[in-house]
């Protein structure tokens, strides 16, 4: 069986130490997936403590991830990472399921 979504260890040790400069300690990584960036979808990344009746909760080391039901059907078998180069540290998400993205990596089409 494939996992629907999977966060790796350098994400995880990011969202924690990203949480621990959050007043309230109790949020968990929302990943959306929204319309729209220069190739159809973009991904939004966001604290939040709510949890909808369509979300699924993804954890790794303790970390939570979150993904709304709609969302997870475009990003269904990815992977959230956590990369450092030279010159920009950011999430990432490996999608399998784009068959294309904007040279920043934040947008994706289907």
């Amino acid at each position: 069986m494939t996992q629907d979504f999977a966060v790796t260890q350098n994400a995880a040790k990011r969202i924690e130490f990203l949480i621990s400069d959050e007043e309230d300690k109790n949020v968990r990584m929302r990943i959306s997936v929204l319309g729209g960036g220069c190739s159809g979808f973009q991904y939004k990344f966001e604290f939040d403590a709510a949890k909808n009746d369509d979300d699924h909760i993804f954890t790794t080391d303790g970390a939570q991830a979150i993904v709304d039901e709609t969302s997870l059907e475009l990003v269904k078998g990815s992977v959230l990472d956590y990369v450092e180069t030279l010159g920009s540290a950011m999430f990432v998400i490996k999608n399998p399921n784009a068959t294309a993205k904007c040279g920043c990596g934040n947008s994706f089409a289907v």
